[in-house]
């Protein structure tokens, strides 16, 4: 049996490679940065060239770090970065720099769109809104600004099935990455034609569905002497990084679930069918195994709203942390610790960048509701981690009128935190799972992605091997009560605030 599994974690900021072995043992890591090009307010690019390079100076510098033998890794598979649009021609070149998820340039296109098809007829074929977020949206702005271009496509590719095609000289994607082109029938797992059709685009210039787990082909010679990766080693598709991480946080069967507290945040379920939520709260992705799905809400700025509250509130707490050699954070949860649940009346709404799940209002604002002069700084903060809490606890009950959740595993920087851990317990009503490796989860699932396609694992139950629970909060029956009209009073303050919002963002 081969020793290894390679997985590359194609970011926005960098990439990281990741080796481990077939019992799940991570053996070593490399990260490669590469830069973002953010310019005419809305337009976010990159340069898929930089993606091979991150790739290639990884491998080589893992191969190298670890002193393993190339011929004994038995699979190279991908997590990554999803709804971007990268026009390359026949020999696979890149025309231009890639649109990545971020760019949000293609208003004008998402609007035409809606001129034939409504949101909520497209939103029960895509299990998505119809925003300039994905990538359908992103070729039909090339083919309306760049036609030459657009003419020269021959394929659009995501950020992994580029460095496939690099890899292996074939052209693929897999359900996960095609679902965030934006044109991808849930029902069906193919591409829609209705949607082309409204979109004007050429169906051809789309690459081949194949699961995710399809091994592409094996390293070129090209590419072996580039990355210095084995002639021949199988390439297996893998998947968007969202949905990798399902795989790499054990969400593999219905009601297994997890939660991503990162900068932004999201909770994340296995379901047997698309939940489509009548309110159009929630999004639900093709899972990575197959005859399964991924229904999730992803909010804006969670961990970036904590984060936030560490640079500009308190400064203090970073100056006694800098003192004192530990983290600002260890210094603001002392505080949270002695606040009460509902922070003495306060409710934070956590809308500093707007909102996705479950809100979809880009005119939301963050807001202190409630504030008195008896209330404590610790009030203030914990009601930052209560008001990020409450509001991806909507898009979990959306996720609950059909699967059963009890149990979620947490990671990302917001899983560090204990007393963050046990607000998300009692907030949830949920068992709160912790994983020795919190950062790993896009790496973990490429890497089960990798070893089901070439053989190595016999199926995704293999990712046990991989995670190894190291806490768990259990919610106090109690606190869940006393949160209850708390949950209530935040969604009402919102809801009392949205006009407030909209005029603000008129007059700014």
């Amino acid at each position: 049996m081969p020793t290894y599994i390679l997985a590359h974690d194609l970011g926005t900021s960098g990439n990281k490679a990741t080796l481990f072995s077939s019992e799940g043992q991570l053996i070593g890591s490399e990260v490669y940065s590469y830069d973002t090009h953010y310019f005419n307010d809305t337009w976010v690019e990159q340069n898929a060239e930089d993606w091979w390079s991150a790739v290639c100076h990884t491998s080589r510098k893992l191969i190298e770090s670890t002193g393993i033998n190339a011929k004994d890794i038995g699979a190279i598979s991908f997590s990554g970065q999803m709804m971007g649009c990268l026009c390359v021609d026949k020999q696979g070149n890149p025309l231009r720099p890639s649109m990545i998820w971020a760019d949000q340039r293609a208003q004008k296109q998402a609007a035409q769109i809606e001129n034939h098809i409504s949101q909520w007829d497209f939103y029960h074929i895509v299990g998505h809104r119809n925003t300039a977020s994905y990538g359908i949206q992103k070729l039909m702005w090339v083919k309306d600004n760049e036609p030459e271009i657009y003419e020269n496509t021959y394929k659009t590719l995501n950020a992994k099935d580029f460095i496939v095609f690099r890899l292996t000289g074939k052209f693929y994607t897999e359900p996960s990455d095609g679902n965030s082109n934006g044109c991808f029938d849930l029902n069906t797992l193919k591409w829609s034609e209705e949607i082309l059709e409204y979109a004007g685009i050429d169906p051809d210039k789309l690459p081949e569905l194949k699961p995710s787990t399809y091994v592409a082909g094996g390293v070129t010679q090209d590419a072996a002497k580039a990355t210095g990766l084995a002639v021949g080693t199988p390439v297996v598709l893998g998947g968007g990084d969202g949905v990798a991480a399902n795989i790499g946080c054990g969400s593999i069967a219905p009601g297994k679930t997890y939660n991503c507290m990162g900068t932004s945040a999201w909770i994340t379920t296995t379901s047997e069918k698309p939940i489509f939520d009548d309110q159009m709260r929630i999004v639900t992705w093709a899972h990575i195994v197959p005859g399964l799905y991924a229904p999730n809400g992803t909010m804006q700025y969670a961990g970036g709203s904590y984060n936030w509250l560490k640079n500009t509130i308190c400064t203090m707490e970073s100056y006694d942390a800098r003192k004192s050699g530990t983290s600002p954070y260890d210094f603001m949860n002392e505080q949270i610790e002695q606040s009460p649940i509902g922070s003495n009346g306060i409710i934070f709404l956590p809308y500093l960048l707007g909102e996705r799940a479950p809100r979809w209002n880009p005119d939301a604002k963050g807001a202190w509701i409630g504030l008195k002069p008896e209330n404590t700084r610790g009030d203030i903060l914990r009601s930052v981690l209560e008001g990020v809490t409450m509001n991806l606890s909507i898009c979990l009950d959306v996720l609950r009128t059909q699967v059963d959740i009890e149990e979620i595993l947490v990671i990302g920087g917001g899983a560090k935190g204990a007393v963050w851990r046990q607000i998300m317990a009692d907030i949830y009503g949920a068992k709160i799972t912790v994983p020795s490796l919190l950062e790993e989860a896009g790496s973990m699932g490429a890497a089960v992605t990798g070893g089901v396609g070439a053989g190595i694992f016999n199926d995704f139950t293999a990712i046990d091997r991989f995670i190894n629970i190291d806490s768990v909060h259990i919610p106090d029956q109690q606190s869940v009560q006393r949160y209850a009209p708390v949950k209530e009073l935040f969604d009402e303050c919102y809801f009392a605030l949205e006009g407030v919002f909209q005029k603000m963002s008129k007059n700014r």
